[in-house]
């Protein structure tokens, strides 16, 4: 993979900045053909990680822009190739123009997320480390990005290293006394290696228990917003949002179907669906959202039931409340609370889940509603960096603690010693699998496919 490759790693939309870069070899030979530094040096002398400021010629030798370059030579490189980068006025046409050049000097068109596969086999990151270049760039919240920002430093594959390197220690050393029963080799212990692999199996269950954080910060907390017609649901989910998303009118029925967006609340990032009112109704279409509705409720991690302050709280809210606290965690958000209030309805049971008031029209409330939510979901115990963020990662780290207990097992009951370390052996597979040790080519191919073009 060291042919020439370039891509706009700033994407196509109008900026003031617009990047290119180049990677694989004669990168810096390239450039050197169609841009001209001010002060006359050609790129090739220059030192690496320079800015040099000059002038870059289309494939006619007409000058499109004066434009910042650096270089960087191989193996001390993003991707561990040499590499060239272009730091060009943000106009698509420019960057186009010195794209066609630049594929002129023989460079093809990146592929997405070619650049950081290219560290990846080169070694300049594992694989969790790629994994945490695409979470970061879709970070949508400070604890997804120091998340992710810990995961590119190492912080996972060290965790994950610590576990690996226990468990083929344990393995060498049975394989050495196996292989060299004449050598002076202190023999295996079993209540030594049973003391490793559980310890193994700890820490494994810790980093498999992570990852329902992982999956909220990165895809976010199903939440479903529930209440009878009127309640004010569409209004949350517009205030929520900072933009009318939803239609609000003061016609019940007005949504019909479930509506999907996320946003962020505080430090919790939420998959929002505003649902239709629940209500007994004989128009078909409407009856269809209610269902959605509450296939909503099922599904969600978080419920909203709102009431209308205003009006008074009845039996039909009464069943909802009850039905979404069996569901979820639940808070009860009582809207409108701009109008009087309507007095206490003895309906209202006596114990009650968290409550807020709050006013889509004055914006009083959204901050008790970020606590309560923040209460119920509170930041992982587990240290920035070491969550696991993605269905591959969770199912490798299960499958090596599954590996590790039926290895633990196997020595308790007296099987032979051989069948307890295959399992061992299994065990390293699966973790090698979240580093890159012994991952298959198709499934690096799926990971680097979710990133965009120029990363």
């Amino acid at each position: 993979m060291s042919d020439l490759i370039a891509a706009i790693a700033t994407g196509a939309s109008l900026t003031a900045i617009g990047v290119i870069r180049l990677s694989g070899e004669g990168a810096i030979a390239a450039v050197d053909r169609v841009f001209c530094a001010n002060s006359g040096k050609p790129l090739s002398k220059t030192a690496d990680r320079k800015l040099v400021l000059g002038k870059l010629h289309d494939c006619e030798g007409c000058v499109i822009d004066e434009c910042l370059v650096t270089v960087s030579r191989a193996p001390n490189s993003y991707t561990g190739e040499e590499t060239a980068e272009l730091q060009c006025h943000g106009s698509p046409l420019v960057l186009r123009l010195a794209l066609e050049s630049l594929f002129a000097q023989g460079a093809r068109q990146a592929l997405a997320g070619e650049f950081t596969k290219r560290a990846f086999l080169n070694g300049r990151m594992d694989l969790m480390g790629a994994e945490a270049v695409v979470d970061l760039i879709n970070s949508e919240t400070a604890a997804a990005a120091k998340n992710a920002v810990g995961q590119l430093s190492g912080a996972l594959s060290r965790r994950i290293e610590q576990v690996y390197g226990s468990i083929a220690d344990l393995l060498a050393h049975f394989q050495a006394v196996v292989d060299y029963p004449d050598e002076d080799i202190e023999p295996t212990e079993l209540d030594a290696d049973l003391r490793t692999l559980r310890q193994a199996e700890a820490e494994l269950q810790k980093l498999q228990d992570s990852f329902k954080n992982g999956r909220t910060m990165n895809s976010g907390l199903p939440t479903a917003i529930l209440g009878r017609p009127n309640a004010g649901k569409s209004s949350l989910l517009n205030a929520l949002l900072g933009y009318e998303r939803a239609i609000v009118t003061d016609i019940p029925g007005t949504t019909r179907d479930t509506i999907s967006e996320r946003a962020t609340l505080g430090d919790v990032l939420l998959r929002l669906t505003d649902t239709a009112g629940l209500r007994e109704t004989e128009d078909k279409v409407e009856a269809l959202g209610v269902e959605r509705s509450r296939e909503a409720m099922r599904a969600a991690e978080l419920i909203f039931v709102l009431c209308d302050s205003s009006v008074p709280f009845t039996e039909e809210d009464a069943a909802l409340l009850a039905e979404a606290e069996a569901a979820a965690p639940t808070v009860l958000v009582w809207t409108k609370s701009d109008l009087p209030a309507a007095p206490v309805s003895p309906l209202l049971p006596e114990k009650l889940p968290v409550e807020v008031r709050l006013s889509a029209v004055t914006g009083d409330g959204f901050d008790a509603l970020r606590d309560a939510v923040g209460a119920l979901f509170p930041p992982a115990a587990v240290p920035a960096g070491e969550i696991l963020t993605n269905a591959r990662q969770v199912d490798a780290v299960a499958r090596a603690r599954e590996s590790v207990a039926a290895a633990c097992a196997a020595l308790e009951i007296g099987v032979a010693p051989d069948a307890a370390l295959s399992e061992a052996e299994a065990a390293l597979a699966a973790l090698g699998e979240l580093t890159g040790r012994t991952v298959r080519s198709d499934v690096t191919d799926r990971i680097f496919s979710r990133f965009c073009v120029g990363k």
